[in-house]
Parts: C-alpha cells; structure tokens; sequence
C-alpha cells in the first residue's frame, strides 16, 4: 500500500473529502499538469509563500498562471516592502518543497491568503507535499478546510 501524502493525511483527519491524483512522471507546466488531471488551468491553484518580515510569512493561494500583485499584497498587508521565500524558507516554514506546497499540514500557524480566483471552479487541485502527486477538492470543501482564511483580490489582473 502507497503511504498517503501529508496534505491527504491532514484533509482525511479533518473530514475534508478529496482525491488524489498522481502524474506519471515529470511536470514541466501548469497547462501539463492540468491536462493530465483532466482539468483547465484555472482549477490548478498555486501555494506561495512570501517573506513579510525576517520571522513572518504570508501564504497566498492563487488560481492557474495569475500572478500575485505586489502592490495589492503590500496594500493588504500594509507593508512597503516584501519578497517571495527562497526554496531554503519555504521548506522550513511549510514543510515541503516547491511544486508541492499546500495551506494544510504545516508544521506551524501560518497566515493564509486566498485570491477569489481560486473559487471560480466547482473543483480545484492543490499540492499535496509529495511532488507528483495532487489533491483534487471541491472549492466549498477547500473552503471549509481554510476557516482562518483571508479572502481577496490579490491577483494581477487577468492571466
């Protein structure tokens, strides 16, 4: 039996429905990755972790090739300056590696942005701490699973 990803254990332990889905080998693009999974871009949603401060991060989750505005994220954060987390942050504040970052399972409280985008699909995909590997949810259980969540336009207009 397949040991389940981190982000399957901690959905599982909590009651979340979801599926996994599992690539048969490598990556090398979100329009890959959702062709694979049988689903459009904008259902693929993205984890990024930034650096707020030198102790304080903020996770956004964005949906398919959107990119984070900086000018909206500092305005919401009322801070001037910000930068995203190097590979080296990211594994230690999240526990996983880039390309499988995910809000849940975390080894530590951490502030969770959610852009509307992500939404916008009655199914969405997330990582699921095992690169390769995917949870598949239903955005309303997504959601359900985020209820400290912050939600908002943090998107760079349209992708």
């Amino acid at each position: 039996m397949t040991e389940l990803p981190p982000v399957s254990l901690y959905l599982t332990e909590h009651d979340i429905a979801h599926r996994l889905f599992r690539h048969s080998g490598p990556v090398h693009s979100l329009a890959q990755a959702a062709a694979e999974r049988g689903q459009q871009p904008d259902q693929i949603v993205r984890s990024i972790l930034f650096r707020v401060t030198v102790a304080e991060y903020v996770m956004v989750l964005i949906a398919g090739e959107r990119q984070v505005s900086w000018r909206a994220l500092r305005g919401y954060l009322g801070q001037s300056r910000l930068s995203m987390a190097s590979q080296e942050e990211v594994l230690r504040v999240t526990g996983y590696q880039r390309g499988a970052v995910a809000p849940f399972g975390l080894p530590g409280p951490l502030r969770i942005l959610v852009d509307n985008s992500v939404f916008a699909f009655a199914e969405v995909s997330i990582g699921s701490g095992v690169r390769g590997t995917t949870v598949i949810i239903r955005s309303e259980d997504l959601r359900r699973a985020l209820p400290q969540a912050e939600m908002g336009d943090f998107a760079d207009g349209e992708a």
